[in-house]
């Protein structure tokens, strides 16, 4: 009697609904932590008028976060990836090269699953965010109301009733703006802020120059902060992909390393691994 010929897989090397359910999986998990961060304040740039906090110390803690949302959100989307492929009858090493490109691929997909999230909720966060041009239409300047808000209202403070400032004040943040330039702000722009100034508060010449002047120098420090706040963020985000690249990879690999084991590591309260025994295909147990 002949032996029984071995059982042939014929799978697609790619199985895309491990690699979706580990890049829905690990979209969740990051959205949920993300979520949570801002909650809580944590984050080096905010779009919030009121915010100006952003010392090293911040810096250095988001990174850290973000680093921890990598591991957590990528090193579980990989191992779903990896743990929930079909066994396959093939070489150990090219089973554990294809376990880590299915944990690569998911952790591509995750980031456009959550990319695709933070987008839709900062389109709807900018409306909110956004000031009230009324009928201005393209004389608001969101920019100049949410980085330098302070120094905008500040410009303008007076004891007087003023009229409608929608137009003088996104004029005045877009003068403002210039003072991150590497010129500054030209000397004819704060001669005719200093006149608009001087015309809307009632205040002397000399008084409204040197605010003028003063809040020049404010906003030209406050949007230094957040471009090296920005750039910061940046950094600590493409850091913390490229790890969770990497982590995705070997937890792809594990999680097919205990797929071929038959190994259920979370389903015993123990908190110890348990092998159980494998199915031949066509044999009962």
């Amino acid at each position: 009697m002949s032996a029984l010929a071995e059982p042939v897989y014929t799978r697609p090397r790619i199985e895309w609904s491990a690699i979706f359910a580990g890049a829905i999986g690990a979209a969740g998990i990051s959205f949920a932590l993300h979520a949570f961060a801002v909650g809580i304040g944590l984050a080096v740039a905010s779009t919030a008028p009121t915010w100006r906090d952003s010392s090293p110390g911040l810096w250095f803690l988001s990174g850290l976060y973000l680093l921890f949302v990598a591991l957590a959100a990528f090193g579980f989307g990989g191992y779903i990836a990896g743990r929930m492929r079909a066994p396959l009858n093939a070489d150990a090493r090219d089973s554990q090269f294809g376990d880590g490109m299915h944990g690569l691929i998911t952790w591509a997909l995750a980031i456009v699953f959550t990319a695709i999230l933070a987008l839709g909720l900062a389109a709807t966060g900018s409306r909110a965010l956004a000031p009230n041009g009324g009928d201005a239409g393209a004389a608001q300047s969101v920019a100049g109301e949410n980085i330098i808000a302070s120094e905008l209202d500040e410009l303008f403070w007076s004891d007087r009733p003023i009229p409608d400032l929608t137009y003088r004040r996104a004029e005045a943040g877009r003068i403002l703006l210039k003072s991150s330039s590497h010129d500054g702000v030209p000397q004819r722009d704060r001669e005719y802020l200093t006149s608009v100034v001087a015309a809307t508060t009632q205040a002397p010449p000399e008084a409204a120059r040197e605010r003028v002047d003063r809040e020049i120098a404010a906003a030209g420090r406050e949007l230094h902060r957040a471009r090296v706040a920005g750039v910061l963020q940046a950094f600590f985000i493409g850091a913390a992909l490229f790890v969770g690249a990497a982590v995705a990879w070997f937890a792809a690999c594990e999680g097919g390393h205990e797929r071929e084991a038959n190994i259920l590591p979370l389903w015993d309260w123990s908190f110890r691994r348990r092998a159980y025994p494998v199915r031949d295909v066509g044999r009962p147990l």
